[in-house]
């Protein structure tokens, strides 16, 4: 799957990753009050206006951008509804040609990792049967439980031609309290990455990258730098461009001299831009042209910055 998401980035010129997290409040009145019509002000209803907001936005910017990332947290919030309104984004976004990344943070051991990593990313046996559960193509995993925690995944990842980004260094202002601690004269963030390069070396696509990747914040562009240079066959799930902080000049130590390795993701900054004043013009009732238009100009930013 590392190679269909290079794929994907190479065709669209756009290492960018729109995040499906969407809020109740970033959902315009009209959306909700058609979803509530029908469904009444129930966990339903909630969940089928997050899944019309969803598609309204993919349909809008499906053939500017390789890849979605749905958190899965912003689904759960509503219940079983919400997460039939997130297997309904995941398929449809599928169907759109779009890699998925299931931003769902697992981190377990043994069986139970196993378990999350079969749900998301692989299959599960019915008596005679077969069935695909979520289906993502990427999900990202916490490292803090050691190998036990990553390698069910990873053997997920070889059998069905899946990929995980691993948690290296996030965007968070409070990360550095544990991931910037000195163990054996490095920071952590760094003993991380480099576990990620050895994990990552069991399964490199045709693509020269592999199927283990990091999340490593643009917030953070100088660690970026560093771990850039220890996990060179790694792809880089760049969080914190936009509304935490980070801009197009922040982004250029994660990308490789090929101007691959890194696709970097805006959430709210790009579902909710019409909330935004530099969008302001569109309207509520255009948000999804204003998600457009929030991806065309991250993509000229970013473009702008690795030129």
């Amino acid at each position: 799957m590392i190679d269909q998401l290079v794929s994907n980035i190479k065709k669209t010129q756009a290492p960018i990753v729109v995040g499906l997290d969407p809020m109740l409040n970033y959902i315009p009145q009209h959306v909700q009050k058609k979803a509530y019509e029908e469904y009444g002000e129930t966990l339903r209803g909630a969940a089928e206006a997050i899944w019309q907001f969803n598609k309204a936005i993919v349909d809008a910017t499906c053939d500017l951008i390789p890849a979605v990332k749905p958190q899965i947290a912003m689904y759960e919030q509503f219940g079983v509804e919400g997460v039939i309104a997130f297997k309904k984004t995941v398929d449809y976004c599928k169907g759109k040609g779009l890699v998925v990344i299931g931003d769902i943070k697992r981190g377990d051991i043994g069986s139970t990792s196993e378990a999350y990593a079969v749900g998301h990313l692989g299959t599960v046996q019915v008596g005679a049967m077969t069935y695909a559960g979520f289906d993502e193509d990427f999900a990202t995993v916490n490292p803090y439980l050691g190998s036990d925690g990553v390698k069910p995944f990873i053997k997920v990842c070889k059998e069905h031609n899946r990929g995980i980004f691993v948690l290296v260094k996030t965007s968070n202002p409070s990360s550095g309290e544990f991931q910037d601690q000195v163990v054996d004269g490095r920071p952590l963030y760094e003993l991380v990455g480099r576990k990620v390069d050895e994990w990552g070396s069991e399964c490199v696509g045709e693509c020269g990258y592999s199927a283990v990747g990091a999340v490593v914040g643009a917030t953070y562009p100088e660690m970026g730098k560093i771990l850039r240079d220890i996990m060179p066959k790694a792809y880089i799930l760049v969080p914190g461009y936009g509304a935490q902080g980070g801009k197009g000049k922040d982004l250029v130590p994660f990308f490789n001299k090929d101007g691959l390795g890194a696709i970097v993701n805006s959430s709210r900054g790009i579902i909710a831009a019409y909330k935004q004043e530099a969008y302001a013009g569109f309207g509520e009732a255009n948000y999804a042209d204003a998600s457009r238009q929030a991806v065309i100009d991250m993509r000229e930013d970013i473009r702008s910055a690795l030129s």
